[in-house]
């Protein structure tokens, strides 16, 4: 019966474990260029807030906090470690 069970679950470790090595890839991509953003929404943000000292300025730096690795990239990280905790797991299962 449990042979049964390790069949049925090696699909769905292997489709998961392709999942997080291509959520990985785009997650690499996604963080360059978040990062490169972060980077234009900083100087943009302090020159309105220096030059202008418009409101915007801060708004700015907030969301240039969110899209630093500080903010979604790391919440999209935590995410994918759980992914790849539970791919560990099944095959785990599996291979026990």
């Amino acid at each position: 019966m449990r042979i049964v069970g390790k069949l049925l679950a090696l699909p769905f470790a292997l489709a998961l474990s392709l999942l997080t090595l291509v959520l990985a890839f785009f997650g690499q991509i996604a963080g360059v260029a978040l990062n490169i953003l972060c980077g234009l929404f900083v100087i943009g943000s302090l020159f309105a807030l220096l030059i202008e000292g418009d409101s915007w300025g801060v708004q700015g730096l907030v969301i240039a906090f969110c899209i630093s690795p500080f903010g979604l990239p790391l919440l999209a990280e935590l995410l994918l470690n759980g992914l790849a905790d539970l791919s560990s797991s099944m095959w785990g299962y599996i291979m026990a």
